[in-house]
């Protein structure tokens, strides 16, 4: 089956409706064995494009991942980018803002993280973060010492997608490449993953009650990622909606839309003048 990355990505302007998404699919791979081909091919694709992107150093890629606890975000990151040179590529987790993030304005700790031209930064979770839990815990608000106007106001959502799509515009003029990927878990799939980090003791060290707790706003979480995706999905800067219930599933295709992603781009080996060949040819006689 050939992975379309327009059948998961988000229109601009599109009313997302996630109960319409699904979160399982056909597989896009016959088996065990040609799940691990097919990764083995799409990470050595990816490794070479990220040699090509890190030598032509004119643009820098942004991933970003968000999802629901047990979606998969860290295996995903994980295997699809096992085969991708430290040097050329940053993995950040963003958990609870700290008391010096929180007297700053919800962008600025992910922004001191953006990545360099040539560069393949990751963010596990991101600045969505203020437009997804906060809007589900309202309370939280209360504690980043916002203004009482501001907080009085009833436009807060509406001015935080504003600011995150001028951002992303701006980075998109500046040559970052955004694209983002929401893991699309079903609830029910999340509490066989709840229930394996309390039956398999080897997995025990994954469970957190505040994950049991979280899953009790499950109905407002997907009304704040309906919300969050329909206003921030741009041309220039997509959401995918990835079925997640299948964590080799979501791997495959999400390899794919970051190959495509590169492949997207005006990349070049550095050309060498003539002057620089001859220079080189010299010292070769030399060895």
């Amino acid at each position: 089956m050939k992975i379309k990355p327009d059948d998961y990505r988000v229109l601009p302007g599109e009313n997302v409706d996630l109960s319409q998404r699904p979160t399982n699919i056909e597989p896009v791979y016959d088996d065990k064995k040609a799940y691990k081909n097919m990764l083995r091919q799409q990470v050595g694709d990816l490794s070479e494009l990220q040699r090509l992107h890190y030598a032509s150093n004119k643009y820098a890629l942004l991933i970003i991942f968000q999802g629901m606890d047990t979606a998969g975000k860290d295996s995903a990151i994980r295997h699809v980018m096992s085969g991708v040179n430290p040097q050329g590529c940053q993995v950040f987790s963003f958990k609870q803002p700290s008391a010096a993030e929180l007297e700053h304005d919800f962008l600025w700790r992910t922004v001191k993280r953006l990545p360099e031209r040539g560069q393949i930064g990751i963010f596990n979770r991101s600045y969505y973060e203020e437009v997804l839990v906060v809007r589900v815990h309202p309370e939280l608000l209360k504690a980043q010492g916002f203004p009482n106007d501001v907080l009085a106001g009833q436009t807060i959502w509406q001015q935080r997608f504003k600011s995150i799509t001028a951002l992303e515009a701006h980075l998109h003029l500046n040559g970052t490449r955004v694209v983002k990927f929401f893991l699309h878990l079903s609830k029910r799939q999340q509490r066989e993953r709840l229930l394996a980090r309390i039956d398999e003791p080897e997995k025990n060290w994954k469970f957190s009650v505040a994950d049991i707790k979280e899953r009790g706003h499950w109905d407002d979480y997907m009304h704040a990622y309906e919300a969050c995706l329909s206003a921030t999905s741009t041309a220039a800067s997509p959401w995918f909606v990835i079925p997640a219930d299948d964590k080799k599933n979501a791997r495959l295709i999400i390899s794919q839309i970051v190959i495509d992603s590169l492949q997207s781009l005006d990349m070049h080996y550095p050309k060498v003048s003539a002057t620089r060949r001859r220079q080189l040819l010299k010292l070769r006689e030399q060895l």
